[in-house]
């Protein structure tokens, strides 16, 4: 797309003027005249990447790596901050809403406040970057959003992130949603009524988005995410999911649910398979479709051996966040976390060799529970009944490796209803009741792959060869497990295959990985008793067949 600016009135200002050298398309200013913008001098609308990328570097607010791609600092956040996530308490929400840690509620009154300050902020800025956008490959389920940066570089992570409207389309968009980022704004909390000075505020009555305090691009990704979450559940009878997706030579499609750190962007990227998408989708009657239009991966130890379709992503129009570069030079030093763990690279869909575009596929054949089990104790891959799938699923565990507090070194649990607690605007149930019936209806094989540590748990064991997981899904994929002679674990319940085509079979009995069975038995206790205790908030109104696949200590 040409370099556009855009004024807010009818008469160009002398800083529009300065940027101008096309004419100006048909923007329709008045729509952001009625969201409170109105004193900018100038708006860059929907700029292209290239010309993004020159306006970061012309604020001095990025540079580029060895491989062309945009490097940046994100500031203060470097991560989603969950205890600063508000939704506007009105009469939509205040019935439908599953109020908890990750929905907090919030005062019609201080959204007003919020929303007075962002424009006011965004109002006296000398230009602010505006993106028209969509969400939803499936047409039928489209959202379209429009984007109100303070900063180029956020821009160019919502290009990257989501769906881009052909040119022609321009004229005549209308936006559903508005998100407005304010990074540099920080709130009056007493004012507010936030925690503290930066927040993520949804209002489904406003459809609309407030982010203010905080850079961290992923907080206009996981806003998207969370509306979705109860526009498609509550509305329009879709299952929403925290999953990648891709589709094998045969059109059969393949599901990943896992937390951050399972796999779950790495998996879905596979050269033998087609990829829909890596974090977010819908699941209809008759499809499977991504929410995105690009992919948001780790990047911390990433190599081109391991992960080279994410690696070979970084390149001129890709945005990396956090990064460090190694002495005298531009080239990333992926194993450096000084900044944070949380590494991240933007870019769009078309970066991965494979992509499907449109990213819209058929309904799916098997479902992957992804888990980094940190303790060692999960079986590397197991196929599970519709109770135990149904059980797994509303859990949501993994374990991480404990962070980088000195001395300390036990896995740090984490369970996370549906995969993704954060992101759900209504009571697990709901989207545990609708896979349920999906998986029913559709016959779906279901398997859970540990990801994580073998041999005995972290700083014991090692990890899982990501080789010989991805042999282990091949395998399910191609339906070579189907016929495998299976034993049964007597504390999980899970189904273990005796021999998997590419895993040597001693791997496949994680006790008999361990140099001291009975370290095992005890750490298998310990693990179900967390389970067990997790799932007493989910007791009332589950099936007696989801109930009967809880651990047995």
């Amino acid at each position: 797309m040409q370099n556009t600016v855009f004024a807010v009135t009818f008469v160009a200002s002398p800083t529009m003027l300065a940027f101008m050298s096309v004419p100006v398309m048909n923007f329709k200013a008045p729509q952001l005249l009625r969201i409170g913008l109105q004193h900018t001098d100038s708006i860059r609308y929907q700029l292209s990447p290239d010309e993004l990328i020159r306006d970061t570097i012309r604020l001095g607010e990025g540079e580029l790596n060895d491989t062309g791609a945009l490097v940046i600092r994100t500031g203060e956040f470097t991560g989603r901050s969950p205890k600063d996530k508000y939704t506007v308490r009105d009469e939509i929400t205040t019935e439908t809403v599953h109020w908890n840690e990750f929905n907090i509620p919030m005062d019609e009154k201080y959204f007003d406040s919020i929303f007075d300050r962002v424009t006011r902020y965004l109002n006296q800025l000398p230009e602010i970057w505006v993106r028209d956008c969509y969400a939803c490959a499936d047409p039928r389920y489209r959202l379209s959003v429009r984007v109100v940066n303070e900063k180029p570089w956020t821009n160019l992570f919502v290009y990257n992130m989501f769906l881009r409207p052909a040119e022609e389309e321009l004229p005549d968009f209308s936006p559903d949603w508005h998100v407005l980022s304010a990074p540099g704004l920080r709130l009056n909390p007493d004012e507010c009524g936030t925690r503290q000075h930066n927040a993520a505020v949804v209002s489904f009555k406003h459809k609309m988005i407030l982010i203010a305090g905080t850079g961290y691009t992923g907080e206009t990704k996981k806003g998207i995410f969370t509306i979705l979450n109860y526009i498609l559940a509550q509305e329009k009878g879709v299952l929403p999911m925290h999953c990648s997706a891709n589709m094998g030579p045969a059109g059969d499609t393949a599901i990943f649910f896992g937390l951050s750190g399972t796999g779950k962007t790495t998996l879905s990227a596979d050269p033998e398979r087609m990829l829909i998408g890596d974090d977010e989708h819908g699941w209809t009657t008759d499809s499977i479709f991504n929410f995105e239009g690009g992919c948001y991966a780790k990047t911390i130890n990433l190599t081109e051996e391991k992960e080279p379709e994410i690696f070979r992503a970084i390149r001129p129009g890709a945005l990396v966040e956090n990064i460090l570069f190694y002495p005298d030079s531009n080239r990333i030093n992926f194993d450096d976390a000084t900044i944070t763990e949380n590494t991240r690279v933007s870019y769009p869909l078309h970066f991965i060799s494979n992509a499907k575009e449109p990213s819209v596929a058929g309904l799916p054949k098997n479902i992957f529970f992804l888990t980094c089990d940190a303790f060692g104790v999960l079986p590397p891959v197991s196929r599970l009944s519709t109770g135990q799938a149904m059980y797994q699923f509303i859990s949501g565990y993994t374990a991480k490796v404990a962070g980088t507090e000195a001395g300390v070194t036990e896995p740090k649990p984490t369970f996370s209803a549906c995969f993704g607690a954060p992101f759900l605007p209504l009571h697990p149930g709901k989207y545990a009741g609708m896979l349920g019936q999906k998986m029913q209806e559709n016959q779906v094989n279901v398997w859970m792959i540990n990801t994580g540590w073998t041999g005995g748990p972290y700083g014991t064991g090692r990890r899982m060869k990501l080789s010989y997981t991805r042999a282990m899904i091949t395998a399910a994929l191609e339906g070579k497990l189907d016929n495998a002679e299976f034993v049964y674990d007597p504390v999980f319940g899970l189904a273990i295959p005796l021999s998997c085509p590419g895993v040597p079979d001693e791997l496949l009995q994680p006790r008999n990985t361990w140099a001291d069975p009975a370290a095992y038995d005890e750490k298998a206790r310990y693990l179900a008793g967390l389970f067990i205790r997790n799932f007493e908030k989910y007791k009332e109104g589950v099936s007696a067949e989801t109930l009967a696949a809880a651990p047995k200590i």
